[in-house]
């Protein structure tokens, strides 16, 4: 049985995608391939996700933005977007998942936090769904 793959899509890959990456590290462990991208990268992770992951036990400080690359997508079996809008590549045999989710960026940290655990609670039931695959 090979690794699934998630790759996890957001504009800046600096709070939703890196969130819910360390999410996916953190409840599958090595059990999924874990991937995280942007359309236009940031130069940083925001602090505040960083804070947020932090208080529950979750290091993503020494992630870096990187960008969305046709590859990193071809490779992935599973694609997680989070408003990158057109800049996502489709292609045909991947699944897809958008999650509507509020960007975190400017946002204080209570209303980050929720956006923590309303990512949790959609990895959580990714990783349900992958072991059932």
């Amino acid at each position: 049985m090979t690794t699934p793959s998630v790759l996890f899509v957001c504009v800046h890959n600096a709070g939703r995608s890196q969130m819910a990456a360390g999410w996916l590290r953190h409840l599958a462990g090595d059990a999924v391939e874990v991937r995280s991208a942007g359309s236009e990268p940031a130069d940083r992770i925001n602090p505040v996700a960083v804070e947020a992951m932090r208080e529950v036990g979750i290091d993503i400080a020494g992630q870096t933005p990187a960008r969305l690359t046709w590859d990193a997508a071809e490779a992935s079996d599973v694609i997680v977007t989070m408003g990158c809008g057109d800049a996502c590549p489709v292609f045909p045999g991947k699944r897809y998942e958008d999650w509507k989710l509020t960007d975190p960026a400017g946002q204080p940290l209570d209303v980050v936090r929720q956006v923590r655990d309303e990512i949790r609670a959609k990895v959580a039931a990714l990783v349900a769904d992958l072991r059932r695959d």
